[in-house]
């Protein structure tokens, strides 16, 4: 049962590695900041302290729409999370 434990916290770190590029991206492309601003926006913010959390199961979303939530606590300092994160 611990491998178990083991192996899911590690697949989750994988799936948060490769998503958070794309998360990046997404805040370059819709802010016009350079990768630089957008890795301080991401990783400043509430968002990114919650994604960081395999239970919240944000990481499930998409690039587009963890982007609309990091928008959203940006403009009102406030997130709306999905009934289904």
């Amino acid at each position: 049962m611990e491998e178990l434990k083991e192996y899911d916290i590690s697949q989750f770190k994988g799936i948060r590695e490769l998503l958070v590029p794309l998360v990046i991206r997404e805040i370059m492309k819709s802010r016009n900041v350079s990768e630089e601003e957008a890795f301080r926006l991401l990783y400043s913010s509430f968002l990114y302290s919650k994604l960081e959390v395999e239970a919240t199961k944000l990481w499930h979303l998409s690039p587009r729409a963890l982007y609309g939530l990091l928008n959203e606590e940006l403009e009102t300092g406030q997130i709306t999370f999905p009934e289904e994160a």
